[in-house]
């Protein structure tokens, strides 16, 4: 449908934040003012406790109004990229947020270059109760915190590091035409529609005509991601790591051990990988699968339809084991608090997420649809997001709410297994309780193997130019080719044109990010385990996990929680709990 077609209610409430334009660039004009005056305070920081605090104030007050209307901006744009509006917005944020980045690069290397014991002594200061934890994390960042003049040629950089990005999802979300399927716009949502269809024609037309889209776009689309590659490893030589992948785990210290470890550990699991696929052939009568095929339903004639208000409430009931404020929060924000951008419509971004503020409410874009049960747990995945997000600004600083996304991801995952785990102990019907086990096993595969797949695909790529090698076409296709081959096994055949589903995945435009999926997934397990199992302290200790927000680092955030990634097993029992769902469909 046209945006114009959503009813008001099934879309989020962005005029909880503006109105109209009219008032978003009212705000938009005091922050440029308070961006410009920022600068006010360059060299003169360390004079001063008063000084520090005046220009840690202000970073709040500008930051918490320049977050409102970056929100609303890319909110609006998201739901309608190709409405011109939309695009103004975004592009007047866009260069909002680049002038703040601007503004505010001297402020991290001239907190890096004081005094540490003047800075100690003026944290142990009441007044600096709000700022110790980003004042602390700052300076977890000096080694690789260049020069004032330095920071600020980086600043400039801004946008146009963005550009390969931004044009992927344009192209991508708004230009790429993949046509119909006997009458049925093929769309990145009705795409999993049509991998699930009974009928191998329908499945085999979606398939060769969506990668012919991009088999016909595969140069420029190869070009944007190679682009996108070549400056995550500009900026991660710029600031002296050794590699891109330091660079992006370094901010969260976590260990590059953790990711090499789940790649691994996974590749030491493909045996479990390839007895899902061969299952999965057998259960759908196939000597080989094809890779059209792997997306069926492996028990058939199992239909699941849930309205989107019927998975609230089986939401709702899922998540009981959390308490009352947390089921009661949940319900209402994807409810009638309207935090939820429902379905989809022309120019809608593809996908999923959450995302929101400190004042803002959670906002959650999906593209739900009542035929496909891994909406349901796409919900509630984007739900975790939401609420861990509302626990955080409850009990943090601004300056240091905001979590990441390592965390972010157990926080998603978690609910996902929740209701896996709800659905399969409440389900008096055999076949449908061999259909949900095949689901969680779908989603497993989706969220660990899958995802640690793309994981290594990101890590060979930038190792290979790293090493003075070029991201060419035929080197990412001859790459992905052979993951696919290792991961999916002697049960799965490919098409000519398989090796080209990367150039179709948004997320590799965040480098090193979907390990966390697979880190998240192994990370929930175990705190599901703990929290059913356990009573009020497992689950308090959850919660607090939720609570912290930013204020520790991840690994030692999950530690408190229970759980410890920095270990091989956390990896181990994750596909352990795989094969365990295995043995129930082979009825062992």
């Amino acid at each position: 449908m046209k945006r114009s077609e959503q009813r008001k209610e099934d879309t989020w409430d962005l005029e909880a934040l503006y109105a109209d334009g009219a008032l978003w660039k009212e705000d938009y004009d005091r922050a440029l003012s308070l961006v410009e005056h920022i600068s006010y305070w360059q060299g003169k920081i360390g004079e001063s406790m008063e000084a520090m605090l005046s220009l840690l104030g202000e970073l709040e007050t500008a930051g918490k109004l320049i977050e409102n209307l970056i929100i609303w901006a890319s909110l609006r744009f998201e739901s309608d990229a190709g409405d011109p509006d939309n695009q103004k917005y975004a592009g007047l944020a866009s260069a909002l947020e680049a002038k703040f980045s601007q503004a505010t690069s001297w402020v991290d290397p001239q907190i890096m270059a004081m005094d540490s014991g003047k800075l100690e002594s003026w944290l142990s200061d009441d007044r600096f109760s709000s700022y110790r934890i980003f004042i602390r994390k700052t300076l977890h960042m000096k080694d690789h915190t260049l020069s004032d003049s330095e920071e600020h040629l980086l600043s400039l950089n801004s946008e146009a590091s963005s550009a390969c990005s931004d044009a992927f999802h344009d192209l991508n979300d708004v230009d790429l035409d993949f046509g119909s399927i006997n009458g049925v716009r093929l769309t990145h949502a009705s795409w999993q529609s049509f991998m699930q269809n009974p009928d191998e024609n329908v499945r085999r037309d979606a398939y060769k005509r969506l990668y012919g889209v991009y088999e016909a776009h595969r140069h420029v689309l190869s070009r944007l991601y190679s682009g996108s590659v070549n400056q995550d490893i500009f900026e991660a030589r710029a600031r002296k790591y050794s590699s891109s992948l330091e660079a992006a785990l370094y901010p969260d210290k976590v260990p590059q051990e953790v990711y090499r470890n789940l790649i691994g550990t996974v590749h030491d699991g493909f045996r479990s990988l390839h007895r899902y696929y061969a299952l999965r052939a057998k259960l759908l009568g196939k000597t080989r699968l094809n890779h059209y095929d792997v997306y069926l339903p492996m028990v058939e004639n199992v239909s699941s339809h849930y309205s989107y208000e019927e998975a609230v409430s089986l939401i709702s009931d899922a998540v009981t084991p959390l308490g009352d404020e947390y089921r009661d929060t949940l319900v209402n924000g994807l409810g009638p608090a309207r935090w939820v951008d429902r379905y989809e419509n022309e120019g809608k971004r593809s996908g999923a997420f959450s995302s929101g503020g400190y004042r803002t409410m959670p906002y959650i874009l999906t593209n739900y649809r009542d035929d496909v049960l891994s909406s349901v747990f796409t919900l509630i995945h984007e739900g975790g997001h939401s609420m861990h997000s509302w626990y955080s600004t409850r009990n943090n600083a601004f300056l240091s709410y905001n979590y990441t996304i390592f965390e972010a991801e157990v926080a998603s995952t978690f609910n996902e297994e929740l209701l896996s785990r709800h659905l399969i102990s409440g389900c008096t019907d055999e076949r449908m309780k061999r259909y949900l086990v095949a689901s969680r096993l779908d989603d497993m595969v989706g969220t660990l193997f899958r995802q640690t797949m793309f994981a290594e695909f990101e890590l060979l790529v930038h190792e290979e130019v790293e090493r003075g090698g070029v991201a060419t076409l035929d080197f990412m296709r001859k790459t992905y080719r052979s993951l696919l081959e290792a991961y999916f096994g002697p049960s799965v055949v490919f098409e000519p044109e398989s090796d080209l589903e990367f150039l179709r995945i948004p997320h590799f435009y965040r480098a090193f990010y979907v390990y966390k999926y697979a880190t998240g997934i192994c990370a929930s397990i175990a705190l599901a385990d703990r929290v059913m199992t356990g009573g009020e302290r497992e689950r308090n200790d959850y919660i607090g996990f939720l609570r912290s927000g930013g204020s520790h680092y991840p690994i030692d955030s999950l530690r408190s929680a229970g759980v410890d990634m920095g270990r091989k097993e956390s990896v181990q029992a994750a596909i352990g709990r795989f094969d365990a769902l295995m043995d129930i469909l082979e009825g062992k």
